[in-house]
């Protein structure tokens, strides 16, 4: 893989994971709901005034657009598996940033999935 390539699978990842972390803290600001009919427009209109939503949606588009430059580029059997990195940065920044626990059974997994992303990009 080129450096060009892994660059842009990166960064697909990585907006991948900052629109995650964009949308739990614009649902942090709302507060836990459930759609149904009476609610759905007032939480609608919650969610399409949330800044922290909409640009956690504006990160999933541009994350598209640079996937789609990075799958023309590297073989989507070792692209896609990249996106397993986004589940690492996710659980560190919820951890730094939401207070969302680390557990030593979480740890063990990300290092599995250290591994396996490893295994895969020397494929």
């Amino acid at each position: 893989m080129t450096a060009t390539a892994f660059g842009l699978v990166l960064t697909g990842v990585l907006l991948n994971a900052a629109a995650q972390l964009l949308l739990k803290a614009g649902t942090n600001r709302i507060g836990e709901f459930a759609f149904s009919w009476e609610n759905l427009v007032p939480i609608g209109l919650k969610v399409a005034g949330n800044p922290p939503i909409l640009a956690g949606l504006a990160c999933y588009v541009v994350s598209v657009a640079v996937w789609i430059l990075a799958l023309s580029r590297v073989p989507v059997s070792v692209a896609y598996p990249m996106l397993s990195i986004g589940y690492i940065v996710n659980a560190f920044a919820a951890w730094a940033l939401f207070g969302e626990s680390l557990a030593a059974q979480k740890l063990i997994g990300i290092g599995f999935i250290v591994v396996g992303v490893w295994l895969v990009a020397r494929s």
